[in-house]
């Protein structure tokens, strides 16, 4: 038996036995799973499965939306939005900065971690900013919308786990 043959018959026992090759497992960050991401273009596809061969669902035309990556398969990451809308993306469209998007009503953005403190800007829902800082068990967190910066309770916006340290 020549040494093609002999690889052949390898690469076949692995496939028949429900093996995976090193070079052929599927690949993730290693990353926590669920957390936070945001789109770092301007449209992007949102795909039914891991891959080009699956139909475009949604196209987002709207940059440094946050999303949470719920799934990773090989560069294909499982993702939610902030209305629950959930598919797939590559990997190379989205990035780790921490972004959010004001849910609900018009929200009010204060001086400081206190409803007491002096209002700063009002907040609209549907408005995407930087998430800075957000203390763990604290309900508030500090955020920058165009050139405001100040502090929203976390119950205000959707991109911070409950109880997440974001530093």
């Amino acid at each position: 038996m020549n040494a093609r043959s002999i690889l052949l018959l390898v690469f076949a026992a692995i496939l028949f036995s429900g093996m995976s090759p090193a070079w052929a497992a599927p690949q993730g960050t290693g990353l926590p799973l669920p957390r936070f991401v945001h789109l770092r273009a301007g449209e992007v596809n949102m795909r039914t499965g891991p891959g080009v061969q699956y139909p475009v669902e949604w196209v987002y035309r709207r940059q440094n939306l946050p999303l949470e990556v719920i799934a990773e398969h090989r560069t294909w990451r499982k993702v939610r939005d902030w209305q629950g809308t959930q598919g797939w993306m590559h990997q190379s469209m989205l990035g780790g900065r921490r972004t959010f998007v004001v849910t609900g009503a018009v929200r009010t953005l204060r001086d400081e971690a206190d409803a007491r403190s002096t209002p700063m800007a009002r907040a609209e829902p549907g408005v995407v900013g930087r998430l800075m800082e957000c203390p763990k068990d604290s309900g508030w967190c500090k955020v920058e919308i165009d050139e405001f910066t100040g502090w929203l309770r976390r119950v205000d916006f959707w991109g911070a786990h409950a109880n997440e340290l974001v530093e």
